[in-house]
């Protein structure tokens, strides 16, 4: 009777690798583009103008809403249904997911203290990228206890919590309540449809279509509506064993985030034009705070926090996994990439006229993390052996 959800978890660990492998792809690609003789093709069909929007800020505003839905359904069935339903196993990645959050965000402030506009980015340093990660995860293969890998999915997903609730608080632009006030119907539907056991998925994807629309509108930004719908959707339907709307969703989106809307969006956000940069822009605070913060703060936040926890008996180290382990894993935490492009939009609109780019910490700390934790796993997995 277990084995379904270790399956389901198994799928999950390869489509989000998959996924993270073509991240790395999208990524190298949109560089290529912006610094070569397609710059101009590149430039002028994502800033190129529909309904008063960039195409950009169109596949930000649109398709990542059905991402963070996915992050919605995959939180509920976790909590629900699967490793986060076991208080045990929770312990360890929250106390990771509180230090990979404040750790890197505190020196990234430390650098830009004083900067009003450069503290805007403070949260981009705080993310994980789940899908780049287990996408080094697992050119390790067997080296690396699956007990890790469902370690690092579980904290990235606490990580991923936090960062919605960090949208949806502090990068908000002017409210317009009655615009809020027909999100809340639509949130008010939405309850009245579980309640009443519906377990078919049109209702549900309707009302959430009309709240995406409202919380666009409304000043909050419109991803988190995603968000809001998944928890509305239904594990299991009352009289009708078997059926799971969430379960089926989440197969049905898992395909079209992890192989297309997320490398949209990577080729979309991670073009960064290298041409011209000198010392300033490189050196700038706010690349270099966003560098430091994914690559020193998350792995001494998320280290130092489990460390902390597992000798407070607290939580316990994940099943055939030791420090070493542990520590790699905490260093690929700082593979912030998808999260942190995304939080970077927000805070700084898409670009500065400052004379920094927030995406060069971003692409240079994620890089940073995620070789240096490919290192140390490949060689201290292969001293055992």
């Amino acid at each position: 009777m277990n084995s379904k959800p270790s399956n389901f978890l198994a799928d999950f660990l390869k489509m989000e690798a998959a996924g993270g492998i073509l991240l790395m792809a999208a990524m190298v690609l949109a560089i290529i583009c912006a610094n070569s003789f397609l710059n101009p093709v590149y430039e002028g069909i994502f800033s190129a103008k529909i309904l008063g929007l960039s195409v950009t800020t169109w596949i930000n505003d649109g398709p990542m809403a059905v991402f963070f839905f996915l992050v919605g359904l995959e939180l509920k069935r976790e909590f629900l249904d699967g490793e986060l339903s076991d208080r045990k196993k929770v312990m360890l990645p929250v106390f990771g997911a509180i230090g990979g959050m404040a750790v890197p965000a505190l020196i990234y402030a430390a650098l830009n203290r004083g900067d009003a506009a450069a503290m805007r980015g403070w949260a981009i340093p705080t993310a994980t990228d789940i899908a780049f990660a287990l996408g080094v995860l697992s050119l390790l293969g067997s080296r690396v206890p699956s007990s890790l890998k469902v370690f690092l999915t579980t904290l990235a997903i606490f990580d991923d919590l936090g960062a919605v609730l960090i949208i949806a608080f502090f990068y908000t632009a002017n409210i317009s309540f009655l615009a809020l006030a027909l999100a809340g119907i639509c949130v008010l539907a939405l309850a009245g449809l579980n309640w009443m056991h519906v377990g078919k998925k049109t209702p549900y994807i309707a009302v959430g279509l009309l709240l995406w629309l409202a919380t666009l509108k409304s000043g909050v930004h419109a991803t988190v509506a995603g968000v809001v719908l998944a928890m509305f959707i239904p594990l299991s339907v009352k009289g009708q064993p078997g059926l799971s709307p969430l379960k089926s969703l989440e197969h049905s989106l898992h395909s079209v985030v992890a192989f297309i809307i997320l490398p949209l969006f990577a080729f979309a956000n991670s073009g960064l034009n290298l041409r011209g940069m000198g010392a300033e822009q490189l050196l700038h605070p706010v690349p270099v705070g966003v560098a430091l913060g994914l690559f020193v703060g998350k792995q001494i936040g998320v280290f130092s926090l489990c460390f902390a926890a597992v000798k407070l008996k607290i939580a316990e180290l994940p099943k055939s996994a030791d420090w070493m382990g542990l520590y790699g894993v905490a260093l690929l935490c700082g593979i912030g990439f998808t999260m942190s492009l995304f939080i970077g939009s927000l805070a700084f609109q898409g670009g500065s006229a400052a004379g920094f780019d927030e995406r060069l910490g971003i692409i240079a700390g994620s890089l940073l993390s995620g070789l240096a934790g490919y290192l140390l796993l490949y060689f201290t997995a292969k001293q055992k052996a």
